[in-house]
Parts: structure tokens; C-alpha cells; sequence
């Protein structure tokens, strides 16, 4: 019987031991880390952050140690990942909450030479402090890069937790489609269909599921107000907007499990497709199998942008180009390394991309999929599954 799924203490132990290990040659006395993700990924403590800083600590020899305000307290003990919690009452206090941080470095013995992934607490709803530097009088390493580049390529265990999320995040989506209708509104429908693909997984695997995320609690599908001619802005914002006949419409849909994610996205058509849009739909879809072709292990990010931009020019399509194909994900929605024409990581096995290539014309819509995918030995596995063919997504009228 399956009683978890979340990462465990040991692999967090792990991933500690690594990062100290990628870093050895810089010899470094510690590493400090004020992003949430990061902070999660290492010491698998989710919070939500304000102005109050929260910092976790790595000593070169392995102590682990976490900054945290009073009203954290309880909830870092809890987790029993930290060999320390330690604590300032609030910010910006006084003593300065910042006081907290350094004496903690101190104890560690974390001076001197630090890798950190940023200079400092960041100036986030309202925050205003020194940068690490100026605290500790160290000198101060950036170390962002590594823990990026360790992230990009899944565990076994975190890919189980990617697949989950695409279970989910289909439901929702089929749900999203079944009730979409002309002369509904998106939030009512995005709405339903998310709370009862929510309820649908909790009743599955409730006991031991945890969203940890900073944004969603549950599955969620919605059109982000990609609704009509809106559906050209690849990035438009929720309007309430009413479905009409011959609307092109792009979703998407994702659900957090253990803090992890997936990407589904869809073009859909109320009604009939015209013949544009049916010219439209089927490039988007030559172009994204263009990309999946594109994607195997020691080839670069930049190669399978390049392929679809080779795609775009063969059609004289470049009018409607718009952004690059797509960029890892995990613990973020976005993730580096980027399948872009400017990025040339080597592609490796365990390494999970959104593919979303689009085509936007801004007087009849905007057209894409977008579809998680694995790296493998010899290729990818589409963890996504929804239909992708345009019959399937027709909405009838």
C-alpha cells in the first residue's frame, strides 16, 4: 500500500550532500539560500514569502540551519529537516531580524568565503536590509547556477510526482472542456471544473496529498482570458469573458503534488473551425511534433528552437512567432534550462521540458498546445495525454 509520495528526508539529505560536493573546489565554508524554491527543494520547507526573511543554511560540513521569523517557528520544527531553527521575533524588529542571520552564520562557522544564491534577502512586499555581504562581511559566491543546473534533472521520485500532476491536471482539463459552452463565462466554468477535479483527487489519493504551493491548493484548468481574438496574448490575464460561436480558445491545466508541476494546454474552437483556423491549428500541431522530434538526450536546448524557427521560415509563418518552444519544469511553473535558440544546455535523460510552440494572429486568435515531456535514453515520453487532434477539441455549438 502506497502511504506517500512525497520526497523523503533522505533523498533532501542527498541533494544537500551534492550541492556541497558540486561546490567542493570553491571551498566554501557554507551555502546560503534565501529562495523558496530552493529552500524547498534542499530542506523540503514550503513557505509562502514576505517581508520577513527566512534563510536556509548549509555548512560545508553538512548542518543543516533555518532563519525563520517567530510565527514560523512551529511550523519549521515540524518538519524535522534542520538540525537548528533558530528565530527573530519580527521584522524588521529590534533587534533587527537580520541580527538573528548572522549569529546563526556565525555559529556554523560560516564566514569568510559563502556561496549564496543571491546577495541578500530580496526586496520583496516591502523588505529593506542589508545585502549578505554587508552582513556578514563575507565574501559572498554566487552559487544559483549549480543548484539550477543539479535541479534540472528529475529523481525517479520527482518524476512520480510529475506524472500525478498530469493525472490531475487531465481531469480538470476534461472537465474544463466538457462544461465549456457559448454563452458561459470562463470563470464559472474554470471554476467548476477545478473545484471537482480537486475533490476528485482528494477522494483518490486525499490521505497523502500535499499541494505545497505557493498558488494552488488543488488541480486547477482555466483559459487565463485566452478567449476569442485574447487568445493571441500568450500571457493574458482572467476577464470573465462570455463564449461565443467560432471562439478559438487556449487552455491550461496543472495540478501541484508535493509542490510539483505539470503543463496541459489546448487549442479549442467553439463550433465549426473555418478554414484559417483549421490551417492554423494544424501548423501548431506540425510545429510541436517538429520540436518533440528534436528532443533527445546530447543534443543542445538551442538545437530544437532552431528546428522550429527552421519550421516557421520553410512556411513564411514568422509574422505569428511569438516566444521560444518551451523551458523546464519541476518545483516552478518555469524552469531553466530553456528551449531556446540562446540557451545551449545539453539536453540529458531526466530532464522535463513543456513543448509549446504557438502561432498568434491578432485577428483570429492564438494556437497552441503545450504537453509536459520526459527526456529518456533514447528519446522522450509524453507524460501528458491528452488528444491533440482537432476533432477532439471541437466544442460543440
Amino acid at each position: 500500500m502506497v502511504t506517500s509520495i512525497a520526497i523523503t528526508p533522505e533523498e533532501h539529505r542527498a541533494r544537500c550532500s551534492a550541492l556541497l560536493e558540486r561546490l567542493h573546489a570553491d571551498e566554501l565554508s557554507g551555502v546560503v539560500l534565501f529562495d523558496p524554491y530552493y529552500v524547498l527543494y534542499y530542506a523540503g520547507f514550503a513557505f509562502a514569502p514576505t517581508e520577513r526573511p527566512i534563510a536556509f543554511i548549509l555548512s560545508a560540513e553538512g548542518e543543516r540551519a533555518l532563519v525563520v521569523p517567530r510565527l514560523e517557528v512551529e511550523h519549521a520544527e515540524s518538519k524535522a529537516m534542520f538540525d537548528r531553527v533558530e528565530h527573530y521575533l519580527e521584522y524588521p524588529g529590534d533587534p533587527r531580524s537580520e541580527v538573528a542571520l548572522e549569529s546563526t552564520l556565525s555559529a556554523l562557522g560560516v564566514t569568510g568565503k559563502l556561496g549564496a544564491d543571491q546577495d541578500g534577502y530580496p526586496w520583496i512586499l516591502g523588505y529593506r536590509g542589508p545585502t549578505l555581504s554587508e552582513l556578514s562581511g563575507a565574501t559572498v559566491v554566487r552559487v544559483a547556477a549549480q543548484i539550477e543546473e543539479q535541479m534540472a534533472v528529475k529523481s525517479v521520485t520527482e518524476i512520480a510526482l510529475i506524472r500525478e500532476s498530469c493525472r490531475w491536471g487531465n481531469l480538470a482539463h476534461r472537465l474544463l472542456q466538457r462544461y465549456t459552452s457559448s454563452g458561459a463565462t470562463e470563470t464559472e466554468v474554470a471554476q467548476r471544473a477545478s473545484n471537482e477535479a480537486t475533490f476528485a483527487m482528494l477522494d483518490a489519493i486525499g490521505e497523502i496529498y500535499r499541494a505545497q504551493s505557493f498558488f494552488m491548493s488543488g488541480a486547477h484548468a482555466g483559459y487565463r482570458g485566452q478567449i476569442g481574438r485574447n487568445s493571441a496574448i500568450p500571457h493574458a490575464l482572467a476577464g470573465n469573458i462570455v463564449f461565443q460561436e467560432g471562439d478559438v480558445l487556449v487552455t491550461g491545466a496543472s495540478a501541484p503534488v508535493w509542490g510539483y508541476l505539470s503543463e496541459l494546454e489546448r487549442t479549442m474552437v467553439i463550433g465549426e473551425p473555418t478554414a484559417e483556423q483549421e490551417r492554423m491549428f494544424e501548423h501548431m500541431k506540425a510545429v510541436q511534433e517538429v520540436a518533440f522530434d528534436s528532443i533527445r538526450p546530447g543534443a543542445k536546448c538551442s538545437e530544437v528552437d532552431m528546428a522550429v524557427r527552421t519550421y516557421f521560415a520553410q512556411h513564411d509563418l514568422f509574422a505569428y512567432w511569438r516566444h521560444h518552444t518551451g523551458h523546464a519544469i519541476g518545483l516552478r511553473y518555469h524552469e531553466g534550462p530553456f528551449l531556446d535558440s540562446g540557451d545551449s544546455t545539453e539536453i540529458r535523460p531526466g530532464m522535463v521540458f513543456t513543448v509549446e510552440p504557438g502561432l498568434y494572429a491578432p485577428d483570429l486568435g492564438g494556437f497552441r498546445h503545450s504537453d509536459t515531456v520526459l527526456v529518456t535514453d533514447d528519446g522522450i515520453e509524453i507524460l501528458t495525454y491528452y488528444p491533440r487532434d482537432l476533432a477532439s477539441l471541437i466544442i460543440p455549438v
